[in-house]
Parts: structure tokens; C-alpha cells; sequence
């Protein structure tokens, strides 16, 4: 429980929101492996001495080899309006860091895809035309800082599309560290990729209250360099 708990970027009644592991599942998936939403209802259970099943929604989801927010509900009625949130264009604002080994070009820092799925590959394919089944991806981007071998970005998402960051720096030819499935060359020894979702903003489904949430990187060399130049 301590290892959760040192986690909790934010907790309420009706919200709670944390950082997660890169490789961690947000939700059960065909793996059965143990998830992120295990480890939080079991938190709740324990510290909270909840009996029976234990409530909790996921309004949101990010990929299992990213790292950062993760916001879960601990009502119905907070579900349902973060549902709404999520919906919204600018019902939540979104910012992950990522870094690459190239820098994208770019003149607007707004860019502007088109995202087409593949299920059977699991996997998202960025094009400036539009396609059969093709779904408008727009996110801003910012150049946060440099090593020697990468380069941090930041990037606000402003819709939600499947493997939309990676698609989209994909198909400018900037790649995220470790993504081998968007072009990168090697993959990082855990198995995660260097894209982390860093901060979010929303106005709370409850309380109205407006909320600032920002989560620290993973503990690694790179993540570690950027953080301190920030």
C-alpha cells in the first residue's frame, strides 16, 4: 500500500489520480497481468477498511509503456462527469513530455494529422490528407530542452486519438525513445517509452474547484537530465 500511496498525485471522495509506472496497465487487458486499477481498489479497501467490491472508474486510459496521470474515480457521479470532461474538446487540458531523437519541423506550433487505426497491428498511421476512416489529430508543441543524443518536447493534446503522439512525431520523423513501433531504433531495456503524461487542468466534477495536476517523470538518467533543466 505504501507504494500506491507514494504515488497519489491528488485524492478526494470522488477523485483519485496517479502516477503511473511505465508498463503498468491501466485497465485488465487479454495479459491478465495485475493492473494499476488493481493495486488503487486495493489501496482503497485497505485504508479506507471498505468491504466487498471495491468501485472505481476509469475515465481515461493511456498506453501501457507510458508513464504519469492517471485519473480514476471513486463515485458514479464523478465517472460520469469526468466522461463528459474527456469528451469535451476543452473540457481537460493535457500536456505530456516527450523525448526524441530528432526535432520535428515545424513553423505552427499547432500540428495537424490525420490518424488512421490499425486494430490488427495495434497501431495508428499520421497523414496530412484525410483517409476512408480517418480521424482529425491536432496537438500543440513546444521544444522544452536538449542532451548531447535527445531532445525534450512537450506537447499539449488537444484531441484524443489512438497513439496520437506517437503517429504524429512518427510521421514527422521524430521518434520517442524506446518506441520501436513508431520508428525508434532501440528499445529502452524495461520496455517502456520515454513519453510521459506531465500535467492536466480541469475544473473538478463535484466541487467546481479548479484542479492543477503535475506528476514527476520515472527515475532514469534521461528523464532525470531533462527534469533538472526544466
Amino acid at each position: 500500500m505504501n507504494e500506491i500511496r507514494k504515488r497519489i498525485l491528488y485524492e478526494d471522495n470522488h477523485l483519485i489520480i496517479i502516477n503511473k509506472q511505465p508498463k503498468e496497465l491501466v485497465q485488465k487487458d487479454i495479459t491478465e497481468d495485475i493492473t494499476l486499477a488493481d493495486k488503487v481498489k486495493e489501496y482503497l479497501r485497505v485504508t479506507y477498511k471498505k468491504p466487498g467490491n471495491i468501485y472505481l472508474g476509469i475515465p481515461h486510459r493511456i498506453d501501457r509503456p507510458t508513464s504519469g496521470i492517471v485519473i480514476y474515480t471513486k463515485t458514479e457521479k464523478a465517472l460520469v462527469r469526468m466522461n463528459a470532461l474527456f469528451r469535451k474538446e476543452d473540457g481537460i487540458k493535457k500536456w505530456y513530455w516527450a523525448v526524441v531523437d530528432k526535432l520535428p519541423f515545424f513553423t505552427d506550433p499547432q500540428i495537424v494529422h490525420y490518424i488512421t487505426r490499425d486494430t490488427k497491428k495495434n497501431k495508428s498511421f499520421a497523414t496530412l490528407e484525410k483517409r476512408k476512416n480517418s480521424q482529425e489529430a491536432r496537438m500543440n508543441l513546444t521544444i522544452v530542452g536538449a542532451s548531447k543524443t535527445y531532445y525534450l518536447l512537450q506537447v499539449e493534446l488537444i484531441t484524443g486519438r489512438h497513439h496520437q503522439i506517437r503517429a504524429q512525431l512518427s510521421a514527422m520523423n521524430s521518434h520517442i525513445k524506446g518506441d520501436i513501433k513508431y520508428g525508434s531504433q532501440r528499445t529502452n531495456p524495461d520496455g517502456s517509452i520515454h513519453l510521459h503524461a506531465r500535467k492536466v487542468s480541469f475544473v473538478h466534477p463535484v466541487s467546481q474547484e479548479s484542479i492543477t495536476i503535475v506528476a514527476p517523470p520515472p527515475i532514469d538518467p534521461v528523464w532525470d537530465y531533462f527534469a533538472a533543466i526544466e
